[in-house]
């Protein structure tokens, strides 16, 4: 019978947690966890299976916490390329440092990488891991054990903890900046790809029927180029539009580009707005109008969470482990 697993809360699990659990040595687990001889089959699988549970991986960063090595973080990204990543990435290196924790990031958005894999990749190195790990946040859960995961851009995820965004919110504050500037035919640039497209896409909607505004959704891969191929297809077929509400503000720069090679202006002939707030858009002629996210303050308060996670302070799954962010409307020449 496999004894009971116990320990405080938030605790890390070490070589001792392990063999106190199984009722064995420190060193049958050293054995069990690096396939050595010298113990039955049955007790290297039971001490690996409780070693699982209990979240214990004996890497290097494992191995040291018994002599009180660094914290170390995981940070799980889809695309390095995209502004708003590095920005993001920033924030939570530095809020880690200043605990005197690593961090080990992982770009998986190229070739065939996806969350998971990059969860996988992480998971022997790190205590804990943050990320948008959509739309498998779960998975990533379960390869972590009982080792925090930060899900971020995900609600409703069954991870420790997560940070959310209130896409309604902002989707409210572009639209009533757009039909009071009397915009009556808006697109939503809306990305073509992944469950956040969705999230943004559904919060648009909602609040387009609430508020009486005609909203058309044009979806196109979530880059400049594309966005400008987008509205410049639908300008020059003739189609209707005197606002525009981008999925990010990559996206909304392409917009820009495209009013302007169809001989029309941002603000004048049809307003943009972007979202995320990345800094280029104040390099953008004309300067883009954001839904912009304090990145600085996303990525301090999912470091922060991780912390209160792994002392004790939040538990896990708990109403306190989830958080809803907010856009704010940074209004600047574009609309």
């Amino acid at each position: 019978m496999t004894p009971q697993i116990q320990g405080p809360r938030g605790k890390r699990a070490t070589i001792l947690d392990v063999a106190a659990a199984a009722g064995v040595s420190r060193q049958t687990v050293t054995r069990a966890m690096n396939d050595m001889a010298g113990i039955s089959q049955e007790t290297r699988e039971r001490v690996q299976g409780l070693a699982a549970e209990m979240g214990y991986i004996p890497s290097r960063f494992a191995k040291g916490l018994v002599q009180g090595a660094r914290t170390s973080v995981g940070l799980a990204i889809p695309d390095l390329t995209n502004p708003y990543f590095p920005a993001f990435a920033s924030s939570v290196v530095e809020a880690a440092t200043e605990r005197g924790w690593n961090v080990v990031i992982d770009d998986y958005g190229h070739g065939t990488g996806s969350a998971v894999t990059a969860a996988a990749r992480l998971a022997p190195q790190v205590d804990a891991l943050i990320g948008y790990l959509a739309p498998h946040p779960d998975e990533a859960q379960a390869l972590m054990g009982r080792r925090p995961v930060v899900a971020i851009d995900y609600p409703g995820t069954d991870t420790a903890g997560g940070i959310a965004f209130d896409y309604r919110h902002a989707a409210r504050l572009a639209l009533r900046h757009l039909s009071s500037r009397g915009c009556r035919n808006i697109i939503f640039l809306d990305s073509d790809q992944g469950t956040n497209a969705s999230s943004r896409s559904a919060a648009a909607a909602a609040e387009a029927e609430e508020a009486g505004v005609h909203l058309t959704r044009l979806p196109a891969e979530p880059s400049a180029a594309a966005a400008k191929s987008a509205i410049a297809l639908l300008l020059t077929g003739g189609g209707r539009v005197d606002g525009i509400l981008a999925f990010n503000d990559l996206m909304a720069a392409g917009a820009l580009k495209a009013l302007q090679g169809t001989g029309r202006s941002a603000p004048d002939d049809c307003p943009v707005i972007g979202m995320d707030g990345i800094p280029l858009g104040e390099l953008l002629t004309p300067e883009l109008t954001t839904l912009s996210l304090d990145l600085h303050a996303v990525g301090r308060a999912a470091v922060g969470l991780v912390d209160s996670l792994l002392s004790g302070p939040v538990q896990d799954r708990s109403p306190e482990a989830f958080l809803t962010l907010r856009h704010q409307l940074v209004l600047r020449q574009s609309a």
